[in-house]
């Protein structure tokens, strides 16, 4: 999984895998979130966003099944959630 560092009020890494179109947020509450059925072309228009938080706000949050990875340094299980209509 290719991950970048990026400057962001709210988040500190991106990093995405092409072949499962899998998105990986980390946020600066350091809890992590990954994101299903992404494609490469918004994570490439993530990376290149001059807000990173208002873009995840608008094109990907509520628009993709996702799950929490961690929180806080504390692993945690698997928790799916659901797209919001």
């Amino acid at each position: 999984m290719n991950s970048t560092v990026v400057e962001s009020s709210v988040l500190t890494k991106v990093a995405y895998e092409e072949a499962r179109k899998l998105l990986r947020l980390e946020f600066r509450t350091r809890t992590i979130y990954q994101y299903f059925g992404v494609p490469a072309e918004l994570h490439q228009a993530l990376l290149q966003a001059s807000s990173k938080g208002s873009y995840f706000n608008q094109v990907i949050r509520g628009h993709f099944p996702y799950s929490l990875v961690a929180k806080a340094d504390t692993e945690v299980p698997h928790q799916v959630g659901r797209r919001e209509r």
